[in-house]
């Protein structure tokens, strides 16, 4: 048995996935009762929801805790080399946007927590490499479309950061971290860039929390339409705006402290977060 490098590991079992991208056929892949045409019944939810699901995330995660620890971390080494990167080249301004934004694409890492809930729920196999997959799953189309959405508007957020702050703060742009933190938070330029850029942020954030919360999931646990899946899940989101809101903020204070813990805290809370986003929309959608 040859032995693997801890690190490439993770890399190693997606890619190895991708000889077999949309070749399972729906009728393997869906239970015939999700393959059975209902319309969707978008229900109610209240707060008294969210430890309930977090629960219901927190077992999951600790049903299958010691498979997905090492892909978890692939996000997080991503985020910390493109941060280390722009700092290393003079781009300090990008290093508070490439942390912030990665609220807007760790849907993406949730994907296979998704499928692990959804096989566990039919009571299948749900490791990691049962999760992987779902690249063979007839819903590997809309997967790969949504994230490269996310993707693009994560894009867009940092460039409209970047745009920001080569406004406000010219023609003297800081030299340093140092300088550039001390200029923010001291200067008013420096407040203008702190508040825009929060409204703008919060702007991208809303967005993403009302396309993800039942477009994501909904496409792994039903042969959906992408658009009727995005649909569905914006009028989800209007249905129950404050209370999505809410867990929007959940969210992202989790992922907050667990990308302040160096990144390294997200190998715990981006599975738990996506096992408990599963079985929110479980709530949220009925067929």
């Amino acid at each position: 048995m040859r032995a693997q490098n801890p690190f490439f590991w993770p890399f190693e079992q997606i890619f190895s996935n991708f000889s077999t991208v949309g070749s399972q056929d729906a009728t393997d892949y869906w239970p015939q009762s999700a393959l059975t045409t209902r319309p969707a019944v978008i229900s109610k939810i209240s707060l008294a929801d969210f430890p309930v699901v977090l629960l219901d995330g927190l077992s999951d995660f600790g049903a299958n805790r010691a498979d997905g620890i090492l892909l978890c971390l692939i996000l997080p080494v991503i985020g910390l080399v493109g941060a280390l990167a722009a700092g290393g080249r003079g781009y300090f301004d990008l290093i508070f946007p490439l942390f912030s934004g990665f609220v807007l694409v760790s849907p993406i890492a949730a994907f296979a927590f998704f499928e692990m809930s959804r096989r566990r729920g039919l009571d299948q196999r749900a490791g990691w490499r049962d999760a992987l997959g779902l690249f063979a799953s007839p819903a590997i189309g809309s997967v790969i479309v949504l994230s490269l959405i996310l993707v693009s508007l994560f894009i867009l957020w940092v460039s409209i950061a970047h745009f920001l702050y080569l406004d406000l703060m010219a023609p003297h742009l800081p030299k340093s971290l140092d300088a550039l933190v001390i200029r923010t938070f001291t200067t008013a330029p420096g407040w203008h860039l702190l508040i825009i850029g929060y409204a703008v942020g919060l702007i991208f954030a809303i967005a993403v929390l009302a396309l993800t919360v039942v477009a994501f999931p909904v496409v792994l646990d039903r042969p959906i339409g992408l658009l009727a899946a995005i649909s569905l899940s914006f009028r989800a989101f209007a249905m129950n705006f404050f209370p999505l809101m809410v867990w929007g903020l959940i969210v992202s204070l989790l992922l907050a402290i667990g990308t302040g813990l160096f990144l390294l805290g997200l190998v715990v809370v981006l599975p738990v977060l996506g096992h408990a986003t599963w079985h929110l929309y479980r709530r949220l959608i009925h067929f």
